[in-house]
Order: structure tokens, then C-alpha cells, then sequence
């Protein structure tokens, strides 16, 4: 007798995530970008900014996806009570990194699971990440590579990046933009077989 067949779908369109869940032999069915309003709440903690955007992305594409396990992140970088923005910008991104020179800061990453059966789990990753002291041409050999565009706090650590990381307490794959130790568990919790 064969099992019920099971559906996950991936509550956003990073192509970072979808890549990290296929190195641990998940492939969703469905990868559907969730648009929400990201802007943080008055007196919102990086913390729970990270934890609440996950959960909306879930709930967004679950109202579409029934009968599935959806899976929804959302990667915060913070420094203090200061969220830094997406690098929307060169100069976004150069702001970003002259405030993570050398100097630590979080990775905050926030998981959604809703199972099919409408239960759901939550879970937030902190890593701590220390950045050497950034010189001149650092900076400007950054922003010619574009890397830091569209990306939480200005960079990708899993690009030219990692060559400023002095140290990083966490999950790697959870500053890449996917806890996998931590999303498997949430999704074998509710009921997914894994591979």
C-alpha cells in the first residue's frame, strides 16, 4: 500500500531557498513568491519582524494551496534593535556594509509550516555573523560585483561576502536564507516525509 502522496510548496521565490531545499533532496512541488508588505510595525523587534513575515508569507500562499505543506521564510539582518533593508540600491548597500564593518551582527531567519490538516509550526534562527574591518577596496570591489543587491543587510555570504566573515555562530545555511536543520524538523513535526 503506498503512501498518501504529499505536497510542499515554498512560499517564496528565492532562488537561494529553492536551491537549499534541493541540496537536502526536497524539491517543492510549487514555488509561489508570496507579495506582502514587508515594512516593519511600529516598535516591532527584528526578532518578531522576521517571525511575522514568515508566518504571512505561509498564510498568503495556503489560502491558494490546500492540501499542501507550505513552507514560508524570512531572513532579517540586524544590528541592535536596527533592521538593515534589502539592498535596493548601490548606495543602500554601501551604508549597509560601512555599519557591518568590522563589527557583529544578527542573521535573523523566521520559519512558517502550515501542513495540510491546517496545523502549523513556527520557528525563528539567530546567527551571530562578525564582519573584519572593511577596507576602501572591499567596499568598492562589493558594489562593482553587484552581489549585494536585493539582498538582506547588502550581501551574500554564500558569494564574494564570505571573504568578510571573521566568524559566524549559527546556521550558515540559515544566513544563506534557509535554517535546514531547523526547516526539516518543523516539516517532519507536522507529518512530511522527508527523503
Amino acid at each position: 500500500m503506498s503512501a498518501t502522496p504529499q505536497r510542499l510548496v515554498l512560499a517564496s521565490a528565492s532562488p537561494r531557498r529553492l536551491d537549499l531545499l534541493r541540496q537536502i533532496g526536497l524539491q517543492p512541488d510549487a514555488v509561489v513568491g508570496a507579495d506582502i508588505d514587508e515594512t516593519p510595525l511600529k516598535n516591532e523587534t527584528p526578532r518578531l519582524l522576521a517571525l511575522r513575515l514568515a508566518a504571512a508569507k505561509a498564510d498568503r500562499v495556503a489560502a491558494h494551496e490546500s492540501g499542501a505543506y507550505v513552507l514560508g521564510a524570512d531572513t532579517v539582518v540586524a544590528v541592535g534593535a536596527r533592521v538593515l533593508p534589502k539592498g535596493g540600491s548601490d548606495e543602500e548597500v554601501r551604508r549597509c556594509l560601512a555599519l557591518l564593518s568590522g563589527r557583529a551582527h544578527r542573521v535573523l531567519t523566521g520559519l512558517a509550516v502550515i501542513g495540510p490538516d491546517g496545523r502549523r509550526t513556527a520557528r525563528l534562527v539567530d546567527s551571530r555573523v562578525r564582519f573584519k574591518r572593511l577596507s576602501h577596496d572591499d567596499l568598492e570591489g562589493y558594489l562593482r560585483s553587484g552581489e549585494g543587491l536585493g539582498k538582506a543587510g547588502g550581501y551574500a555570504i554564500q558569494g564574494r561576502a564570505g571573504v568578510f566573515v571573521m566568524s559566524l555562530q549559527g546556521s550558515y545555511s540559515g544566513v544563506v536564507g534557509l535554517p535546514l536543520y531547523e526547516t526539516a524538523g518543523l516539516l517532519a513535526g507536522l507529518g512530511y516525509r522527508l527523503p
